[in-house]
């Protein structure tokens, strides 16, 4: 691996920070997209046993609001349960846009890595391609300055590529899984605000 590496030339070394980068984002967002983590199936029924056993102290939404993101979103709902249906669905809707904030934190870094990988790869490929020609001279050419600039342009524009797929592939998981989530949050708030203002039982 690491002749692969002194064979690549230093911009390679930009394609490997992106990959650390990209694999660490990779990472954390399968930890912290987990449906169990987010959205708890059983959380509307809890929360609403919680409610009616002992109404909306701030004991009781302080926990909820750490719960998880869907948790936040039922706190924000349930301190402005004694207000209108429109109050409460506001509220709820304000939660929910920062709740949407914090499940798309990393995914434009993501993508970036996505889009910019391909061209650290030809920025490597044309500096391998500019050691190709300087090893031209009117005496001939320099066989191993030839040899490194071939490899210089090769690694370089197949690293740019390595990084790239899989990232650009986990970026559109990451986005349909945040999509699911949102609209899974979404139904689970209306049935709150229902339930709560009496709309149903």
């Amino acid at each position: 691996m690491l002749s692969i590496v002194e064979a690549a030339g230093w911009p390679i070394w930009t394609l490997i920070l992106a990959s650390v980068l990209s694999v660490a984002i990779i990472i954390e967002r399968f930890i912290s997209l987990r449906r169990s983590e987010v959205a708890p199936r059983d959380l509307l029924e809890k929360t609403l046993q919680a409610w009616r056993q002992q109404g909306a102290n701030p004991e009781m939404l302080g926990l909820l609001a750490q719960s998880s993101p869907l948790g936040r979103v039922f706190s924000a709902g349930l301190r402005n349960a004694r207000n209108s249906r429109d109050i409460m669905k506001e509220s709820i809707e304000e939660a929910g846009r920062a709740a949407v904030h914090d499940l798309e934190r990393f995914l434009p870094a993501l993508g970036t890595i996505a889009s910019v990988s391909p061209l650290l790869g030809l920025l490597g490929t044309v500096i391998g391609m500019v050691e190709i020609f300087g090893s031209q001279t009117s005496t001939g050419s320099n066989p191993a300055v030839l040899a490194h600039g071939i490899s210089t342009a090769l690694y370089n524009t197949a690293f740019g590529l390595i990084v790239a797929i899989p990232s650009l592939i986990f970026y559109r998981f990451f986005r349909s899984r945040v999509d699911s989530l949102v609209i899974d949050m979404e139904q689970e708030a209306i049935k709150l605000v229902e339930t709560v203002q009496g709309e149903r039982n």
